[in-house]
């Protein structure tokens, strides 16, 4: 069965759902990428129970979830009802440029750009208050860029801002021309296949920056994990025989793959609930073995690996707080 298919996207939901069931601290993620399929199904009502089930109880990002509920209700003729959602997304005001963003694409999928740049701007004018911008406000400035674009708004310091946060070789201004944007949408051949040569040049940045290795990460488990990981699943005692040598290990192991001229080592920090999340989404049973380097992979892939060796003065990986020269450095 093709994974693009509705079967195949509420095979997935359902299968989400199960496992919501078992991780109940990761239920809403969980529920929201349930939603997400069954959208791609087009059970939009399924989608919007579970947006509703999630409110219902206290979840960490209300904000996020109406946003996106409100995104679904629009787009099965619930328009009235989105947009009082919407209306209230932002008169929270959330810290978090996600719920902004969602909205304001949900305008603009139905051609509203004045309202979108509207949302954009406010959110701006709230989240954008240092220098230092996390990856979802960067996003959040660029997709405003676009939509003024659009609009043929003049420059203001927030889009000459998200130029400078964007490093692709094609500027921000090329990217979002309105002419290029509407060429996806035409007929004329010529006209579509200029955009797939530009399009090809563009993608090979993209493979370029996402060809950068990410860390080779050994797991690190704090020793109130570790126990609690061989209590529940004795069988990987082989792999960890006491915590002593378990960090001993990770010192040792990290040692031998500088030496062999491995770039870009790191340590990921592991958890008794993520890593039996990890083995459910790989249909594994957590004491299977051959399972940990996958999941330390994937926990680095996603941004967790502390890189290693530390400083000679900084504070030591292991979590002793003592400096690593003094620690694990000084083997």
């Amino acid at each position: 069965m093709r994974p693009d298919t509705p079967a195949a996207h509420t095979t997935e939901a359902e299968r989400l759902l199960r496992t919501a069931a078992q991780y109940p601290g990761d239920r809403e993620p969980l529920f929201l990428q349930a939603a997400a399929h069954l959208e791609l199904a087009g059970d939009r009502p399924a989608a919007t129970d579970l947006y509703d089930t999630l409110l219902s109880g206290e979840p960490a990002n209300p904000p996020l979830i109406r946003a996106l509920k409100a995104a679904n209700l629009w787009e099965y003729g619930h328009e009235a009802e989105a947009r009082a959602i919407i209306a209230g997304v932002r008169d929270a005001r959330p810290s978090d440029a996600a719920p902004w963003e969602i909205t304001a694409e949900t305008l603009e999928a139905h051609d509203e750009l004045e309202a979108a740049e509207s949302t954009l701007t406010e959110a701006a004018r709230l989240l954008v208050t240092s220098p230092d911008l996390p990856h979802s406000t960067e996003s959040l400035l660029i997709t405003r860029h676009r939509i003024r674009r659009m609009l043929a708004l003049p420059h203001d310091d927030w889009d000459e801002l998200a130029d400078r946060l964007h490093t692709a070789a094609v500027p921000l201004d090329e990217l979002h021309d309105p002419k290029r944007l509407w060429s996806l949408g035409s007929e004329d051949p010529a006209e579509l296949q200029a955009e797939i040569a530009r399009l090809r040049s563009e993608l090979g940045t993209y493979r370029t920056a996402l060809s950068r290795p990410f860390p080779v990460a050994v797991l690190h488990w704090p020793e109130a994990e570790l126990d609690e990981l061989l209590t529940a699943y004795p069988e990987l005692e082989a792999e960890y025989p006491t915590y002593t040598a378990h960090l001993t290990d990770i010192e040792a192991s990290l040692r031998e793959l500088a030496q062999a001229g491995t770039p870009n080592l790191g340590i990921v920090r592991a958890t008794v609930p993520s890593y039996e999340a990890f083995a459910a989404s790989e249909s594994t049973h957590p004491s299977n073995a051959d399972l940990l380097p996958q999941y330390a992979t994937t926990l680095a892939a996603r941004g967790r690996a502390t890189a290693w060796p530390p400083a000679w003065g900084e504070a030591c990986w292991c979590g002793s707080e003592r400096g690593y020269g003094e620690c694990h450095g000084a083997e």
